[in-house]
């Protein structure tokens, strides 16, 4: 007989959701489309051609699960959703069909005379094994009832004698559902009693059971995250040896993005010195490196797949802050053009700073990463900009700004399209240099005093950087017994000891 799928008409098999920790297959289908998991690992230079079945089933395991513990951990919104495929693609469209056909085989069994009840107690079976799994040790008496009124047995006994009464068995399934929902759950459980035909009652309780498990799941992971924030770092430094073991290049790209570090740390240590000593190796210092390293990540080529394997699981994350950073340079820079424009009387009007970086952040969204994109907004924001600061003026009873001084400032904003920007440059080496003072006082530090120019972005900036920071803080922590070595090698020469890099 065929099954329904997913949360239309949930089968027993869909229970693996809750276990899928330790399932390679659940966490796969089930784990939002966007959660991040390392890149391919691809069998090393010198391995055989074909590999072990069995050890390329336990390596994808080993990133599933390292995947799905990282994201618990770090990302405290990270929760589970009801997986429903578009309804306009091929899955969504064939799973339809399925589940019509399902459904009205059996409306057409309970509409026969006399009634054929074989689909509808496999399915009562189903939902006792669902409300099963959603009790907890306490739920004794529930647990009891709930064996007693489903005995499936003693309903198979009525069926042969024709005396199941459907109805009253449904009242007392969305009863029970109502007792053991979450609040956010009431009004579908509530809208349960309102139905009257058998099908489309058996159908919304296997839907709104789907939802009650997925609360569960996800009440599940808040309980469990302080407990796994204790275990993570063993975890996953234990679970990338694995990895490691299997692949041997799984640090080649770590490697090459902690020496291009080196390469230009010990750049800006000669430039910021007066000696010129070809050996520059000695005064580099592991942490700087690696806090260089990981500021390195926020620029990084979206082209260049090279991204090291030790932060990937971070990289979704790391990109959003690398392209809000950029935004977040490119508002300080327009508005310390305006300030120096426009001067203290019209800067320091109530709301008119607020209300300006609200039009700035409008127009530079999501066209930061195209350069035509880019070019294109600045003109558009300049002209912003100057409506604006006529209004100001003009509210405040003052002459209006002379016709150079705006000509001027809307090309030096046009302008910030350019990398090389000197304002746009300036404004980011600033943003640079506060990022990596928090980077040096670690996670429980205070946040340094910003510079001027970018009291305007302060708020913005600091969030960011504590976002950041917390990152590379619990990624230094995991990996750093796998940097150590690699930048011992890179920094002293065979025989010397160097620092180690937490």
């Amino acid at each position: 007989m065929l099954f329904p799928l997913n949360y239309n008409g949930a089968t027993n098999n869909e229970q693996t959701v809750v276990e899928m920790p330790n399932q390679r297959e659940e966490a796969a289908d089930d784990s939002p489309a966007d959660l991040p998991s390392l890149d391919q690992l691809h069998s090393p230079t010198g391995s055989p051609p074909t590999a072990s079945l069995s050890s390329l089933m336990e390596l994808e395991h080993c990133v599933s699960n390292l995947s799905l513990a990282h994201e618990i951990v770090v990302n405290r919104d990270f929760c589970f959703k009801p997986k429903s495929p578009p309804t306009d693609s091929l899955e969504g469209r064939v799973t339809e069909i399925v589940h019509r056909a399902f459904w009205d085989s059996l409306q057409e069994q309970l509409s026969s005379d006399p009634p054929n009840y074989s689909h509808a107690v496999v399915l009562l079976q189903e939902v006792k094994t669902m409300l099963q799994s959603l009790l907890l040790p306490g739920h004794v008496r529930l647990r009891s009832q709930l064996d007693e009124v489903l005995d499936m047995e003693l309903i198979q006994q009525e069926v042969d004698h024709g005396a199941l009464d459907l109805h009253r068995l449904a009242g007392y399934l969305v009863n029970t559902m109502a007792s053991l929902c979450a609040p956010v759950r009431d009004p579908e459980v509530r809208a349960l009693r309102d139905l009257t035909d058998p099908v489309q009652i058996l159908r919304e309780i296997f839907r709104v059971l789907g939802l009650m498990k997925t609360d569960m799941v996800n009440f599940t992971i808040q309980s469990l995250r302080p407990h796994l924030l204790q275990q993570a770092v063993h975890y996953e430094r234990a679970k990338f040896q694995q990895i490691l073991d299997q692949q041997p290049d799984s640090l080649d790209y770590t490697t090459a993005w902690l020496q291009a570090a080196v390469a230009e740390e010990a750049s800006s240590i000669t430039a910021g010195s007066e000696s010129h000593s070809p050996d520059i190796r000695g005064p580099v210092s592991a942490t700087a490196v690696l806090n260089r390293a990981y500021m390195r990540l926020l620029h990084w080529d979206p082209q260049d797949q090279k991204y090291p394997k030790t932060v990937l699981m971070d990289r979704g994350r790391l990109d959003a802050l690398g392209q809000r950073l950029q935004v977040l340079v490119l508002e300080a820079s327009v508005l310390l053009h305006a300030n120096a424009q426009c001067g203290a009387s019209v800067f320091s009007l109530q709301g008119f700073v607020g209300k300006l970086r609200q039009s700035v952040a409008a127009l530079l969204e999501g066209s930061h990463t195209r350069e035509a994109d880019l070019k294109s907004a600045l003109l558009g924001l300049g002209e912003k900009v100057l409506q604006q600061v006529a209004e100001a003026v003009s509210s405040q009873g003052g002459a209006a700004l002379p016709r150079d001084r705006l000509d001027l400032l809307r090309g030096q904003i046009s302008e910030l399209w350019k990398h090389n920007n000197p304002v746009r440059t300036l404004i980011g080496e600033r943003v640079q240099g506060f990022l990596q003072v928090m980077l040096q006082g670690g996670s429980a530090k205070r946040s340094p005093d910003l510079p001027a120019a970018l009291g305007p972005v302060s708020a913005e900036l600091a969030e960011l950087g504590t976002a950041f920071g917390r990152i590379v803080d619990f990624n230094r922590t995991v990996f750093g017994p796998f940097y150590a070595p690699i930048l011992r090698k890179l920094l002293f020469p065979p025989g010397e000891t160097g620092e180690d890099s937490r």
